[in-house]
């Protein structure tokens, strides 16, 4: 199963010793398969609203800064626990802070033709 964590931060100010804990535990998700893909992003950005066959697009879908989600990782996981005990790991590093952990769906996830 494929899980997006996004995160609107963390507490604790980067320093090297943070730099060097969450770079080993990218590397551990990295060799085990778990990490996917992984960045930070811009905190503005662009919201794109659709409505009546019209659409909108406005800078920025947040109101203010410490609102906007500023990292991701796409996680693989066998179960739901398992993704967010690698969430529980990534918090202990980053610091207080906020965050979500949503199950991806894929073609994968479609169900199939039933018994015949």
């Amino acid at each position: 199963m494929r899980f997006l964590m996004t995160t609107k931060g963390g507490s604790r100010t980067p320093d090297a010793a943070m730099m060097a804990e969450m770079g080993a535990f990218i590397e551990e998700m990295t060799r085990t398969g778990a990490l996917l893909a992984t960045g930070g992003l811009e905190p503005g950005g662009l919201r794109m609203i659709s409505s009546g066959g019209e659409i909108t697009v406005t800078d920025g879908p947040f109101t203010e800064a410490k609102e906007a989600i500023v990292g991701f990782a796409l996680i693989e996981a066998r179960s739901r626990e398992e993704a967010v005990e690698l969430a529980r790991r990534f918090w202990k590093i980053a610091g207080d802070g906020e965050g979500w952990v949503q199950r991806v769906f894929g073609p994968e996830d479609a169900p199939g033709p039933g018994p015949r």
